[in-house]
């Protein structure tokens, strides 16, 4: 997989260096941008969604982990590349994924990224991942990704699923939340769950239904005030769970 990284190094040289080494033994490595102090660096980071930051230990009017202590709820990982092994500790206390000592070695720099890279690849598989839950194992819940991870919901609290496009809306009672999965995703793990297809956009929690509204068709009202149309061809579907 691709990396999106930085540099921030405030010797011209050595990010020279750097920048070769990644271009000729780490093509996966695509670098955004380059920093020579924190505040530079905090600009990119803000700006860019990187996957890894190759971060220099002493720059001018700051160094590296008062630039990590600027960053509230960082997803990128960090490589240091520093000429001094006494800060090794100290990186490691603030979740580095590799140490890097100057001059810099081919062979260890190959082996950053890749730790690196893998380590991405794992996140990427699971924020991309919806586990499908068993009542008896997941007691219950459902994972939705997000940028920094996964969050966890309780089915009984989704009121029903919007499809829009390839993206679905997941309807709670006082929020929504957009995750980049089809409703037939959705509709196929829910199906242990007291889930109806109700229409081609919709997928309705059964038990948040509060009123049903006779038509040809019909509609319902679920418990966060929604009006949902009921489809003529699933309607008898629908009504199956209330005989």
């Amino acid at each position: 997989m691709k990396l999106k990284a930085i540099i921030v190094e405030d010797e011209q040289i050595s990010r020279e260096i750097l920048r070769n080494y990644l271009s000729k033994y780490c093509p996966n490595v695509s670098l955004l941008g380059e920093a020579e102090n924190i505040d530079e660096a905090y600009e990119l980071i803000q700006k860019h969604e990187l996957d890894l930051v190759f971060l220099d230990v002493e720059m001018p009017f700051g160094n590296a982990f008062d630039l990590l202590e600027k960053v509230a709820n960082r997803t990128f990982e960090t490589v240091f590349v520093t000429a001094y092994d006494h800060y090794a500790i100290e990186a490691l206390n603030n979740h580095a994924s590799y140490y890097l000592l100057k001059p810099i070695s081919i062979d260890e720099l190959i082996k950053a990224v890749n730790i690196v890279t893998e380590i991405k690849e794992k996140e990427n598989k699971l924020q991309h991942q919806i586990l499908a839950p068993k009542t008896n194992s997941a007691k219950g819940k459902i994972t939705i990704p997000q940028q920094d991870g996964f969050e966890v919901l309780n089915i009984d609290d989704i009121v029903f699923c919007k499809a829009d496009d390839n993206y679905t809306e997941i309807h709670l009672a006082n929020s929504k939340k957009l995750v980049s999965k089809t409703l037939k995703y959705f509709e196929e793990a829910l199906t242990e769950y007291t889930f109806a297809r109700i229409h081609k956009s919709y997928l309705v929690n059964v038990n948040a239904i509060t009123k049903y509204k006779k038509g040809k068709g019909g509609s319902v009202i679920v418990s966060n005030g929604k009006e949902i149309l009921v489809s003529a061809s699933q309607k008898s579907n629908l009504l199956s769970y209330f005989k």
